[in-house]
Order: C-alpha cells, then sequence, then structure tokens
C-alpha cells in the first residue's frame, strides 16, 4: 500500500482551508454566473472536464482538497459545460466508477440546482469513504475520461488527475499500450511525494516524466499544478 509523507504544518493547510472557503461562497449563494451567448458562440465555448480522484492507499487523507477542486469547478463551469468525476481504484474503466456527471442546463436556476445536487453526490462519497482501494488504474481512468469528453463534443476538454501517480495494477490487468489524447488538456493535481521519493527523488522524477511523455505521445498537452492556491486560473488560462 502507498503512504505519502506524512508530515503536515499547520501552515500548509492554511491556504487550502482559504481556497475552500472561498469555493463555498458562490455555491452557498446559489448564484453562479452563467454566460447566455448565441448558439453559435456557446458550441465555441463550450468546456468539459472530467476529474480523477485517487482513492488508494492513504491518498484518501487528501480527498478534502479534491473537493476543494470540485467546488472550485462549479462555481467556475457555466451553462452547457460538462463535468464528471469519478475515482481512480484498482480497475477505473468502468462507468460504475463515475460518482457524479452532468452537463449544465442552459436555463441559470436549473443549472445552479444541477450544481447543487452535484456537490451533495460528491460529499456523500466523501463521508461514506472508508478506506482506500487496494490498487491504482491510472490508465484505465484516464481511458474512461476520453470517451466522456469526446461523447460531450465541447471544443475544451480537460483531463485532471488528483493524484500521486503512482500506479499499482492487479495482475492480471494490461495498461502498456498508447492512450489517444488528441485535443486534451491534462493537467496533474497535488502529485504528492511518497516515503521512497525521499530515499531517491528520481522515482518522483520519473512518475512526471512517465506520464508527460504519454500525454505528449497521444496527441494530449501535460501541465503539473501542485499550488492549490493558483486555481484561478486552473480553466480560464486556456
Amino acid at each position: 500500500m502507498k503512504t505519502s509523507n506524512p508530515t503536515k504544518t499547520a501552515s500548509a493547510l492554511n491556504p487550502l482551508k482559504k481556497l475552500l472557503a472561498r469555493s463555498l461562497i458562490p455555491l452557498a449563494a446559489a448564484s453562479f454566473t452563467l454566460g447566455l451567448t448565441a448558439c453559435g458562440e456557446q458550441q465555441a465555448e463550450h468546456k468539459a472536464v472530467y476529474l480523477l480522484v485517487d482513492t488508494s492507499g492513504t491518498y484518501t487523507e487528501e480527498l478534502t482538497k479534491a473537493q476543494a477542486i470540485i467546488n472550485y469547478l462549479l462555481a467556475n463551469l457555466d451553462s452547457g459545460d460538462s463535468l464528471a468525476v469519478a475515482r481512480i481504484d484498482s480497475g477505473s474503466f468502468s462507468e460504475k466508477d463515475i460518482i457524479a456527471k452532468t452537463t449544465f442546463d442552459m436555463r441559470p436556476s436549473a443549472a445552479n440546482d444541477q450544481k447543487r445536487q452535484f456537490k451533495l453526490a460528491i460529499d456523500q462519497f466523501a463521508r461514506q469513504l472508508k478506506r482506500g482501494s487496494a490498487n491504482t488504474d491510472i490508465t484505465g481512468g484516464v481511458l474512461q475520461a476520453t470517451q466522456y469528453l469526446n461523447e460531450t463534443e465541447a471544443l475544451n476538454k480537460y483531463v485532471f488527475i488528483f493524484s500521486d501517480l503512482e500506479e499499482d495494477l492487479p495482475h492480471d490487468h494490461i495498461r502498456d499500450f498508447p492512450i489517444s489524447l488528441d485535443n486534451i488538456h491534462v493537467v496533474a493535481l497535488n502529485v504528492t511525494k511518497l516515503r521512497s521519493d525521499n530515499i531517491d527523488p528520481r522515482d518522483y522524477l520519473n512518475r512526471l516524466a512517465n506520464w508527460q511523455n504519454r500525454v505528449i505521445e497521444g496527441g494530449g498537452d501535460w501541465r503539473v499544478l501542485n499550488d492549490l492556491e493558483r486555481m484561478d486560473k486552473l480553466i480560464a488560462a486556456e
């Protein structure tokens, strides 16, 4: 089972608390800004986001940060945009791992209701998650993500991977093959360091490099965002 660096300080948690508070304000107010444009412009500006959340080992301890990311997405995605959140577990190429998914209605009031229901589903999942999965099928999750994103026909497509990027597969799972990621933005979030990385930091760097190569070879682009205080540019920058 994977373990992350157990050292936690109050100063490290303060930025996250601020981020979570800022993300919850627009949700509590239930007054999201939902831009309405002509039909042609809507199609051109639509976004689709698929967030993969690692639920293996002690990475479940990072779930509060994942909830802050989801709150940010709910506050910033508009009518016509799509959002899905799925868990990464021992076999992630499956619809059963999708926790919540929706395309936001063009009517602002209906979209607000969808966002509230989406948040309730995520909060319920977080409360019920008692222990992490035994393995980590990141590749299967990415494959599932590409299928969902392509079906939305959105112009701007994102896969966010909330994980330490350490893939640990069941012995009978085959994942060593190229992944088609044409015109998909892949962003690795909160890539925590494992205890073994302190012994040999090259393990951490190799995980990042390996996934970067897979994404670029598949036709996508790659970014890493570990400072969650910079999430204000996560979508708007594209």
